[in-house]
């Protein structure tokens, strides 16, 4: 009744029409300077179209801003006038206009960080014994002003208390370790909203939030927790922050026009007091039905929302509002303020007392506070919560109290760096009014949430309490009136029927809400299970939306496929070539040229060349565990079949042209019949090697399910690689050595260079391995098969084509040079530099 009484006589002083000094109570000098962000103003001037970093003001007073920062003013000259608290120090102030904006916040909040006594910044190394002017921050009221200030902050171990950002984020203390809030969690809020809806038994919901980080930051909350008490998400939307965009009228009615599709009776909206408002006048507007609006006190108290032209008509609304005390003696200050800013006397003592320095560098007045009358705000006074800046406050004058050590008769006025506030802030509780607060770990308050009911009489608006929640909800069903003709709660729940092939997705919840989706491939849908797909057995395959699955066909390279055709085409011609090479090297077998050229061991190698080539045939038809190791066996010795040829032949030349000497002693083991043995020798080594393969590892059939999307396909596998190098390294180092005997052999013009056939012969070899290994390595269906036969013909027809083909050429084209003078001793002629430095 008192404070009702003395609005009531200061509304008459209040109404004076010449500008007060309200503006002015913004700023005090004092001991220890307490920073303030409050939300003094609404809709920024010039902020899209600033081309320089000029003063960014505000053209709207936000009344809510204007308690809140008058709250903090009340908190600090209680301290003030105390004797226990802070005696003999006097807190001072600075409070800034956020405008909503966190371009705005940043800017005033650079204000803070100035070194004391100056308007400069210091660049530091190490900001340890660094004074800023504030010894802390309380503000802003925005999650997402919160979150870029604190990034500020935080960097500086300045404490900063926010008396309204809720955000989850802002619970992150290894992100923000000086940030510190007198408001509980989004995610308290959200465990409430979700527990009402679970009493009611709604469960076809829709949600709407602001497009900022208050509103999308709330809606991701209540999406994950409401995955645990089966509540679907019928639609969810954003409103837009910037309601002068030309587009943000059309989203709104889109959003409108989406709700009334999804016919639900119940509405979550996460939004501010503006974009709630928008929401709620086109829905008027647009004739949307009555539903359920469930709030949060962001908007559910606001004046500027229930002044909505007949906003009666939209339905139910409950909210949630944080369960906060009055603050004993704010509405005598505020009234008692408002009555003193009009007089003359007492401003001119204020601008006297206060005479803020670099005024027009530190422009943070607001202008339009300056013309707002008691009886303005009074409306707003009733019902603004203005015991979280109350706390906020009191939470860093009882650190500075510890810091300081302070008795209850005097304070030191020592020196304090804001950081050294933080272990007092974080581990020890303090008490407001009798009643005591605690940080908890993640820098936040629990006070509880209160459930309201918007109840109109007579067009008056009535925030009538009807429950709780502080981990457990209460609520008082009898109280809430419904929009429904028997006034009870109405339902909201949804069922769709799905076709054949199709199961229930969940729209990110449980049962009670789904999607009807298409089974994917190699799944079949299952009247056992409509909520999920089974997934076929291995050997099997389904395609999409199926009720059933296949048994997969198997794949191989066929014997009758056109590339299988192609490739066995080739061989024929390759072998037709080794034949006709092998009988003109027959008939000439005792002239000059074959002889040089190896003699016999020549139809030796074309033969195991032919074999070669036929090999290609295993690797054509369904594959098994024995053809798997007989490819790779035969593959290796006919290879090394062929390779011991050239070794032998390297070896004569490595002999005759590196160390004459020794020629005569032991060209007899390369030239004559004992060359066989070397050649029997190089065979027997690589059977030596196919053994260990065969008892390290072979390769193996695998049924490979996954490659392909309905056939299995067959392919041999390497079980050990160290066998299968072990095997196919010995041709590898039997060519490297052909390499080594052969690349650098000169001989004069005169001479035949039958060295050079070799070389090149060998790289070839080498380089086609090289691709194959890349190609092979890569390759996921019958193609490794089709790599493989390609590698064995590449490799037969490379070997033909350098080393035998020209021979056959001087055979059937130049005969004159097949001759012994040409051919005969060719390999130990030596060019002349060489003869006559030995000399």
């Amino acid at each position: 009744m008192v404070p009702d009484l003395l609005l009531g006589l200061s509304f008459g002083c209040a109404a004076a029409l010449k500008p007060t000094c309200l503006s002015a109570q913004f700023q005090q000098p004092g001991d220890y300077i307490i920073g303030g962000l409050f939300p003094l103003g609404m809709e920024t001037v010039n902020l899209t179209a600033r081309s320089e970093p000029t003063l960014v003001v505000c053209k709207r007073l936000f009344v809510d801003g204007l308690i809140w920062a008058l709250g903090m003013k009340f908190a600090i000259d209680q301290i003030n006038n105390s004797t226990s608290l802070l005696p003999g120090v006097q807190l001072g102030y600075d409070m800034c206009d956020s405008c909503f904006e966190p371009v705005v916040a940043l800017q005033r909040s650079l204000l803070f960080l100035t070194r004391k006594g100056t308007t400069g910044i210091g660049v530091l190394c190490n900001y340890t014994d660094y004074q800023p002017r504030a010894v802390a921050v309380v503000g802003p009221h925005k999650s997402d002003l919160s979150l870029e200030t604190a990034k500020l902050f935080s960097f500086f171990l300045i404490p900063q208390v926010s008396y309204g950002a809720s955000s989850e984020k802002l619970s992150n203390t290894e992100l923000y370790p000086s940030f510190y809030r007198t408001v509980p969690s989004d995610k308290n809020l959200v465990e409430g909203m979700v527990l009402l809806l679970d009493k009611f038994g709604w469960n076809w919901v829709a949600t709407i939030g602001s497009d900022d980080e208050y509103g999308r930051g709330a809606q991701g909350l209540f999406f994950s927790t409401a995955v645990n008490h089966s509540i679907c998400i019928a639609f969810e939307g954003l409103i837009p922050t910037d309601l002068a965009d030309p587009k943000a009228k059309t989203q709104l009615e889109d959003t409108i026009k989406l709700i009334n599709k999804t016919q639900v009776n119940i509405i979550v909206l996460f939004a501010f007091s503006q974009p709630a408002q928008a929401l709620l006048e086109h829905s008027i507007r647009m004739g949307l039905s009555k539903k359920v609006w469930i709030g949060t006190e962001a908007w559910i108290l606001s004046d500027i929302a229930a002044s909505t032209p007949n906003v009666q008509s939209i339905g139910t609304v409950l909210g949630f509002i944080m369960k906060a005390g009055t603050v004993p003696g704010f509405q005598k200050y505020v009234a008692d303020l408002f009555t003193s800013v009009q007089q003359d006397e007492f401003c001119q003592e204020t601008r006297e007392f206060h005479h803020p320095t670099n005024s027009d560098t530190l422009d943070t007045r607001c202008g339009e506070c300056d013309h707002i009358s008691l009886q303005e705000v009074s409306p707003v006074l009733r019902h603004s919560q203005v015991q979280p800046v109350y706390i906020a406050v009191y939470s860093v004058a009882h650190a500075l109290h510890r810091a300081l050590g302070c008795t209850h008769q005097a304070c030191p006025k020592a020196a304090v760096r804001p950081w050294q506030l933080l272990h007092f802030m974080n581990t020890l509780p303090f008490k407001v009014n009798g009643r005591s607060f605690k940080f908890d770990p993640s820098h936040g308050t629990n006070t509880g949430y209160k459930l309201i009911f918007w109840s109109w009489t007579n067009s008056t608006l009535t925030h009538l309490p009807v429950g709780s929640y502080k981990g457990s909800l209460y609520v008082n069903k009898s109280q809430i009136q419904f929009h429904t003709a028997d006034q009870k709660e109405p339902a909201s729940e949804c069922f769709r029927h799905c076709k054949p092939g199709q199961f229930r997705q969940i729209k990110g919840f449980h049962l009670c809400c789904y999607d009807c989706t298409d089974c994917p491939e190699n799944t079949f849908w299952s009247t056992k299970d409509r909520s999920t797909c089974t997934p076929c057995l291995e050997h099997q395959w389904s395609p999409a939306r199926s009720t059933q699955c296949y048994d997969r066909s198997e794949r191989y390279l066929f014997w009758n496929e056109p590339l299988t055709i192609a490739l066995l085409t080739l061989m024929s011609i390759i072998i037709s070539l080794i034949c006709l090479t092998a009988a003109l090297f027959l008939k000439n077998l005792e002239t000059p040229l074959v002889q040089a050229s190896g003699g016999e061991r020549n139809l030796f190698a074309l033969f195991t060349l032919t074999l070669l080539c036929l090999s290609c045939c295993l690797y054509i038809g369904k594959p098994s565990n024995n053809l798997c190791v007989l490819q790779q066996i035969v593959y290796a010795l006919c290879l090394n079949g062929c390779f011991s040829t050239f070794f032998i032949k390297s070896l004569e030349i490595t002999l005759v042209t590196e160390f004459p000497r020794c020629a005569p002693t032991f060209l007899g083991w390369v030239t004559q019949r004992r060359a066989w043995l070397l050649v029997t020798l190089c065979l027997l080594t690589e059977c030596l090697f196919c053994c260990c393969y065969l008892h390290l590892g072979p390769d193996y059939l695998l049924s490979d399910y996954k490659s392909l999307p309905t056939e299995v396909l067959l392919v041999c596998s390497t079980e050990s690689w160290f066998a299968f190098a072990l095997m196919h390294g010995c041709n590898g180092c039997l060519a490297f050595v052909c390499l080594l005997c052969t690349f650098m052999v000169q001989t004069s013009g005169k001479k035949y260079n039958i060295a050079r056939g070799i070389t090149f012969a060998i790289l070839i070899y080498f380089i086609i391995w090289i691709f194959f290994i890349a190609i092979f390595t890569t390759l996921k269906t019958v193609l490794r098969s089709v790599a493989q036969i390609g590698t064995i013909l590449a490799t037969s027809l490379g070997i033909l084509g350098i080393y035998y083909i020209p021979k056959c050429y001087i055979i059937l084209f130049k005969p004159h040079l097949n001759t012994v003078d040409y051919f005969q001793n060719s390999i130990n002629e030596e060019p002349e530099e060489d003869s006559m430095n030995r000399q």
